[in-house]
């Protein structure tokens, strides 16, 4: 087993967050490009992440950060930033959606020199936030991320999201 697993079972993690971690961490070793991933809750708290330190008590193992594959660390090298990032665009959109009668945001993209954010409506409420370089191919990315949502976002209930939470809190 992966040290993330060993992390995981030592925390308790009930088969259907294992599970979500397990289909986290394909998305990004399965999509070119994919620097990161973060399930973030309706309110702005990291749930699930793809980035290692999650996992680490101290969040300093640099060679952890950086991933199996050397990919370079998401926005600032920490989860939370991803999340914080997340949670801003959603905001910002969803305002600008109220704003010209759009109805709801499914999905928004912010293409930068060196890189790319997107953000998805899970079906609870939730984000899924990806954090890509900027040369990846963003219909493949949304492909992704759809097939994610679907996957993922009937097993987000509130008891799951909780344990998420509790889990992301212990591991600091």
């Amino acid at each position: 087993m992966s040290a993330g697993t060993d992390t995981q079972s030592e925390r308790g993690l009930s088969h259907e967050a294992r599970n979500l971690q397990w289909l986290l961490s394909n998305f990004v070793e399965d999509v070119p490009g994919v620097r990161s991933v973060a399930v973030v809750s309706s309110d702005g708290l990291l749930l699930l992440t793809s980035e290692p330190e999650a996992d680490e008590a101290d969040g300093t193992d640099e060679e952890a950060a950086d991933g199996a594959a050397g990919r370079p660390k998401g926005p600032a090298g920490t989860s939370a930033d991803l999340a914080t990032v997340v949670s801003g665009i959603a905001s910002l959109t969803e305002g600008a959606a109220r704003l010209m009668d759009g109805g709801g945001v499914r999905q928004t993209g912010v293409s930068m020199e060196n890189g790319s954010v997107f953000v998805m409506t899970i079906g609870d409420g939730s984000l899924l936030g990806v954090h890509a370089d900027a040369e990846c191919d963003m219909s493949v990315v949304a492909y992704h991320m759809a097939l994610f949502v679907g996957r993922a976002g009937h097993a987000l209930t509130p008891a799951l999201r909780t344990e998420l939470r509790q889990a992301i809190e212990e591991g600091r």
